[in-house]
């Protein structure tokens, strides 16, 4: 579960950060330009541009959406996060979504290594493989280091060099500490995966079988939607469909009373059983 919410919504937050908390500073196009230097020569500037004006418009692709009329002072229009006609500007939920993930990780790495305990797991890569990439955009990295200096250490601990495991094979540690973890997860994740779901199946039986960026950018598979009291309008990502189905049939697989269990921590866990 920590790692499709990672993969589906924690992609948007990091995203968000690097090309609009961070638009100012961040040199992503430059390095991925420099990484094929060899191949463009005199053309890697260009490439760098490119590549930033790319991302910068996919923004509200991937549900970074700015309200009308926002600008950020001294860059140019290439660079400026969009609006995006008939969305609702999502900055505010993205960025309230973030400090939230990242002060709760911060409370629960101060207890322990790792997410779950001793022992790197699954929901580690998980949160590294997203969180991290914020590390190499400096506005960002800045308030982690100041905001959360747990969760930057062990950002900056994993990117330095392999994770450190316990002696002992330690059992996991699925208890009251990660009851807030699970609870932003029910929040946002659980509410974006059902609400695309049904409109993928809504779209599905209308015959629509166009999805994902290509329908975005065709204006096509557009629905809308509310996050956290805040209204948004997305396109329909069928592989989110899949993901939820999957997460859904892994939950009908526990017993009953390890469903209980769960239920105790994370009480929205009933939406597991709505899956169209």
């Amino acid at each position: 579960l920590i790692d499709d919410y990672a993969d589906e919504w924690g992609l948007h937050l990091v995203h968000h950060q690097r090309w609009k908390v961070s638009a100012r500073d961040n040199n992503a196009g430059s390095r991925l330009a420099r990484e094929y230097r060899f191949q463009l020569g005199p053309l890697q500037p260009l490439m760098a541009r490119w590549f930033s004006a790319r991302q910068t418009r996919r923004l509200p692709y991937l549900f970074s959406v700015a309200p009308e009329g926002f600008a950020i002072s001294g860059l140019p229009k290439r660079r400026q996060p969009p609006s995006h006609d008939g969305f609702p500007a999502t900055h505010a939920l993205l960025e309230d979504s973030f400090l939230r993930l990242t002060s709760l990780l911060n409370t629960v790495l101060a207890e322990r290594p790792y997410v779950l305990g001793a022992r790197f797991t699954l929901a580690d890569a998980a949160l590294y493989g997203q969180l991290a990439m914020n590390l190499a955009d400096p506005s960002t990295a800045r308030d982690l280091q100041a905001r959360t200096p747990t969760l930057y250490r062990w950002l900056t601990t994993l990117h330095c060099g392999k994770p450190t495991q316990a002696d002992v094979l330690e059992p996991l540690h699925v208890d009251a500490a990660l009851k807030p973890l699970l609870a932003e997860i029910a929040r946002i994740h659980l509410p974006l995966m059902q609400q695309n779901a049904a409109a993928h199946q809504r779209l599905k039986a209308e015959g629509r079988r166009r999805f994902n960026e290509a329908a975005f950018n065709a204006g096509q598979a557009l629905y809308s939607g509310v996050l956290d009291g805040q209204p948004f309008r997305s396109v329909v990502k069928s592989f989110q469909t899949r993901s939820w189905r999957d997460c859904c049939a892994r939950w009908a697989l526990l017993q009953p009373e390890v469903q209980a269990q769960v239920a105790q921590l994370m009480p929205s866990s009933d939406a597991f059983g709505a899956s169209p």
